[in-house]
């Protein structure tokens, strides 16, 4: 099918000017979002009968495109800027889809605080803060932070946590933390600690090295032995990183340097990111489905990957050129603050470190490609196993929990591809049983869960493996729910290990499959139905979290409830504010008015509980057992506050997620 006339007369009028395009297809959707230095040159490239590009998108425009919207702008810099802008927004079907940015770990230390702290964040702000990072995977952040933990004396504990504190916690005791929180800390040696930490992240390992080797001298002439030896662990750490490093280039510039492999629609991209010619860390990162050209994925990367906070090296080496080099390099250098080189060396010694890149992203890609390929077999396992219709690549598990027959919640984990797939964790409070009928519970979740499932823009995509916690009653339990509902998906039950009471004999987990008399046991050397059992144990272990969690935010906010004027939002500043109802209760009325609670709530709190806690902070749970969690519990905990579900973790729980599935 020919390109629409009004398609064919936009290429007649289109300016000389630096813009971005967007291609559109009939029903409004948006196929391609691209820049130009020239916007009557690129998109009239398009249409060229003996074009060059070798996109797969390219043959299928004359099929789809109907519309061309272009912005012109005054500078290839701007062009950046807007591409980007409009890629996150519109996500235009074509385009490389590289992670989002929220997905990399980076590690933010707030310098401008009185007692800054390291933590790991998902997206940088230009808040003046430092960020390290963006790390590849989660797993690489924490282990950074746990190390900079153990050996940097920063505090750990969050802002609410330090306004509350009492007394020294067991970080003070263990000489991990001087407890600014309640001793009197000399405020210049907490800053030398915090420009060690910045020098140790930046990679500046020699200058870090003089520094604390000097810091040591001067600690051992004045017969200070403990803080000697805390210097001396200091020393020992950075001597242990930079071991594992290898000088590449010697420069006394920072270099991040990137290299590209690719097969097919597979990629992998791997950052060496040099620091005074030393190599400091090596990312790499998975790209799945790419179509476009190898410069266009490299230009992506650079857009998405370095924002305000994040560190911004002296010079980003590349294997090849890339369309707007001169924009993207104006706007690393402005976030930056100095000067950033963009180059794509054909000889020499940069171009020795593009072919280290290269090396590393061939490696990781065929590292990644195996595991991908034991997964494959082990999911093969598993279909053939419990004679599964198809390759059971989404599995979700449900477990409810309760205290005593009350605060019944249940949570549903997912592992895709047999990683958890964190986007799809469900939280729910059960609402129409109690007394522990676990039965009636589960038989509530599921119904609401699958409903949600069996309806297409719903965007709660069906598994392909439905996991009960239990045996036969509890898989029953399920098909009745499916059989309800017309639902047609696979399910199977997971027992746990039990001993026999009256022979004493020990049953391993079994799964219980519909139709079969016998249950399989689940034994050790069953490799493939493993991931049954983890996806078990971390719906057990996420239930359990979000049910200690309601209690005790019920029991903590219990007190304020029965105050009149102080609603949910109120009480929840009040906690974060003061850490506690007793907290609270001991702030004169200057400070809660200072922190906005309103005159008559203020007159309120005082007429119901007086100057001072009335009661333990639990005295007001029994008046008020509905009370629902409040903001800030966290993924799990506060995502029940509008009593349906729950989307992603926060990062304590990403983080045990992480060492479940490890």
């Amino acid at each position: 099918m020919p390109f629409p006339d009004a398609v064919l007369e936009k290429l007649k009028t289109l300016p000389a000017s630096p813009g971005v395009y967007v291609f559109r297809d009939g029903d409004g959707q948006v196929l391609y979002v691209g820049k130009a230095a020239s916007l009557r040159s690129r998109v009239r490239s398009y249409f060229q009968a003996g074009t060059s590009d070798t996109r797969l998108f390219i043959g299928m425009l004359e099929g789809r495109l109907t519309d061309i919207e272009t912005l012109v702008v005054r500078t290839e810099k701007e062009a950046v800027l807007l591409e980007n802008q409009l890629i996150k927004e519109l996500k235009p079907l074509w385009n490389v889809k590289l992670r989002d940015d929220k997905e990399f770990l980076s590690l933010r230390l707030r310098t401008k605080e009185p007692w800054p702290r390291l933590e790991v964040v998902r997206r940088p702000e230009a808040d003046g803060a430092r960020y390290f990072g963006p790390y590849h995977s989660a797993t690489a952040a924490r282990q950074t932070l746990r190390l900079v933990n153990r050996h940097f004396q920063l505090r750990t504990c969050t802002d609410t946590e330090m306004r509350s504190r009492k007394r020294p916690c067991l970080q003070y005791q263990i000489k991990r933390c001087p407890a600014p929180c309640v001793l009197d800390v000399d405020r210049a040696a907490y800053g030398a600690q915090v420009e060690a930490v910045s020098l140790f992240l930046d990679g500046r390992h020699d200058e870090l090295v003089e520094q604390v080797e000097s810091q040591m001298a001067t600690a051992a002439e004045r017969t200070e032995y403990e803080l000697a030896a805390m210097y001396r662990d200091q020393m020992r750490a950075i001597e242990a990183v930079r071991e594992s490093q290898r000088v590449a280039h010697v420069r006394d510039v920072d270099q991040d340097v990137l290299g590209l492999h690719r097969q097919a629609d597979q990629a992998e991209l791997a950052v060496v990111r040099l620091r005074r010619g030393r190599v400091v860390r090596v990312d790499t990162y998975a790209l799945r489905d790419v179509n476009s050209p190898d410069d266009e994925i490299l230009a992506a990367f650079l857009r998405n990957s370095y924002e305000a906070g994040t560190y911004v090296p002296h010079e980003v080496v590349l294997p090849l050129a890339i369309e707007a080099e001169a924009g993207l390099g104006a706007l690393l250098s402005e976030l930056r603050g100095g000067r950033v080189d963009i180059v794509h060396p054909k000889r020499g010694a940069r171009n020795e470190l593009v072919q280290l890149a290269t090396d590393n992203a061939r490696h990781a890609f065929e590292e990644k490609a195996r595991a991908r390929e034991d997964v494959e077999r082990r999911l093969g396992d598993v279909q053939a196993r419990l004679e599964l219709p198809t390759l059971p690549r989404r599995i979700e598990c449900i477990d409810v929990s309760h205290t005593g027959g009350e605060e019944t919640v249940a949570t549903i984990v997912a592992l895709l591809d047999g990683a958890p797939d964190r986007d799809g964790y469900r939280s729910f409070r059960v609402r129409t049983v109690s007394g522990g009928d676990d039965y009636g519970a589960m038989h509530e979740v599921l119904g609401r869960r699958l409903r949600r499932g069996r309806d297409a823009e719903s965007g709660w995509q069906l598994p392909d493996l439905l996991v009960v916690d239990g045996g036969r009653g509890q898989l029953n339990v399920a098909l009745a729910v499916l059989k309800d509902l017309g639902v047609e998906v696979p399910v199977v039950g997971l027992a746990k290990e039990k001993e026999s009471r009256a022979t004493g004999e020990l049953f391993v987990d079994r799964v219980y499959v519909p139709g079969a008399k016998n249950a399989i046991a689940l034994r050790d050397s069953s490799a493939a139905l493993q991931m049954l059992a983890l996806a078990r144990d971390e719906a057990h272990r996420t239930s359990n979290a979000l049910r200690e969690s309601v209690g005790r935010r019920r029991r903590l906010a219990s007190d304020l409830d029965r105050v009149p004027g102080i609603g949910p939002k109120t009480r929840t500043m009040l906690l974060r504010t003061f850490g506690s109802v007793d907290g609270v209760l001991e702030q004169s009325d200057e400070a809660l008015r200072a922190a906005g609670l309103s005159a008559r709530a203020l007159e309120a709190l005082r007429r119901v509980l007086g100057a001072s806690s009335m009661g333990t902070a639990g005295a007001g749970a029994e008046s008020n057992p509905g009370a629902e969690a409040g903001a800030g519990a966290g993924a799990i905990g506060g995502a029940i506050a509008d009593s349906e579900e729950a989307t992603g973790t926060d990062e304590a729980e990403a983080f045990a997620v992480d060492n479940a599935f490890s």
